[in-house]
């Protein structure tokens, strides 16, 4: 699958879950300690929106942290109207800058991860498809600059449930491939999705992770 077209298509059905939302729901603490369901929504839009200029200044005003930074601009985006929000998301989906650092599997794998980080506390079903979350668990093992560590899975067999995908040697992690990739990505809550003798070993790696 074209990672381009997978992740347009996501960002569609990221525009359709925001819109289904109520403000109790947007107002909700996504799985990203930092903001709340609709700042989430405003993080999406960021690649979209936002000025290079105006982002280095805000990395300023946080004494140089990126992440800081970050979480400060979506937040600023997300007190726009949420339709709007979600009209930038569908109007810009199939736009694909360079991505510094993570390339554009990074932006694949920032829808995925952050649409369960919204559904998942509001009890809610909705996902992306199983391919899917196969085409961004085939790289996260090799490491994700800011996201996911390689160290955080050097002996470890991780092993999906719900298709044909394993990685690694030595104790296994195995569960849904959602709950795989969500924890792999520094998601601790999904660890009780997962089973195996190396559960401990990265319940421990993700002690300091978000």
């Amino acid at each position: 699958m074209d990672v381009h077209s997978r992740t347009a298509a996501n960002r569609r059905l990221l525009a359709d879950f925001f819109d289904g939302l109520d403000e109790d729901q947007l107002r909700t603490r996504s799985l990203c300690d930092a903001w709340s369901v609709r700042e989430v929504l405003g993080h999406l839009v960021m690649p979209f929106l936002g000025n290079m200029g105006s982002f280095l200044l805000q990395v300023v005003r946080a004494r140089g942290s990126i992440n800081r930074a970050s979480e400060r601009v979506a937040a600023e985006l997300a007190l726009r109207p949420v339709g709007e929000l979600t009209a930038d998301l569908r109007s810009n989906a199939d736009q694909h800058g360079r991505a510094p650092v993570a390339g554009p599997m990074g932006q694949m794998l920032d829808g995925c991860v952050h649409l369960r980080d919204c559904a998942r506390p509001l009890g809610l079903s909705d996902d992306v498809s199983l391919d899917d979350w196969r085409m961004v668990l085939d790289p996260l093992p090799s490491g994700v600059p800011g996201l996911a560590p390689k160290s955080r899975f050097e002996g470890l067999d991780l092993r999906a449930t719900d298709q044909d995908w394993a990685w690694g040697s030595g104790q296994e992690v195995k569960g849904p491939s959602e709950a795989l990739a969500m924890a792999m990505s520094g998601r601790r809550v999904v660890l009780q999705d997962l089973s195996g003798p190396g559960l401990e070993l990265l319940r421990q790696r993700l002690g300091d992770a978000r």
